[in-house]
């Protein structure tokens, strides 16, 4: 089961290394885990993508995170209305003559192209993770040098 955990928490080293360990002892693996300075001095967002064995686990998960030192609010957004985006690099083998085809390919996504080389180019897609999913696989076929994931990001809506 894949569940979205926000967690505000104090900007202090060893709040990420603790939190970890908490998601380490239950067993739960982290998908994706983003953090970064918030509106308020001296807070950060975590947003950690998890998978667990059922809802009774996230809950005992979200409890025992709620209980360490520095963490401020941790809460299960999954089923919550909440916007949640991604940011993928993707470098593309690309000689001269198909960069107009991978263009056309990418723009649906709303890809931008962020870098040219002789051989290659490199797109920037940011969207869900169905959506970086997507471009990822369409521009598969012409030969995926290198990916980098930011990993979600998001918060509740409203």
């Amino acid at each position: 089961m894949k569940r979205m955990i926000t967690a505000m928490v104090r900007d202090k080293a060893g709040v990420l290394s603790r939190i970890s360990s908490v998601l380490n002892r239950r067993q739960v693996n982290i998908e994706s885990i983003s953090v970064g300075r918030t509106e308020i001095a001296g807070e950060s967002r975590m947003t950690i993508m998890i998978r667990a064995g059922n809802l009774a686990d996230i809950e005992q998960v979200t409890k025992q995170l709620n209980k360490q030192i520095d963490v401020i609010k941790v809460s299960d957004i999954s089923d919550e209305p909440h916007l949640e985006r991604e940011l993928a690099l993707i470098k593309v083998n690309a000689p001269t003559t198909i960069r107009s085809e991978i263009q056309a390919m990418i723009d649906p996504f709303r890809a931008d192209v962020v870098d040219v080389s002789l051989k290659t180019i490199v797109v920037q897609v940011a969207g869900s993770d169905e959506k970086v999913n997507a471009c990822i696989d369409v521009l598969r076929p012409y030969g995926i040098k290198q990916l980098a994931r930011t990993g979600i990001t998001g918060f509740s809506r409203g």
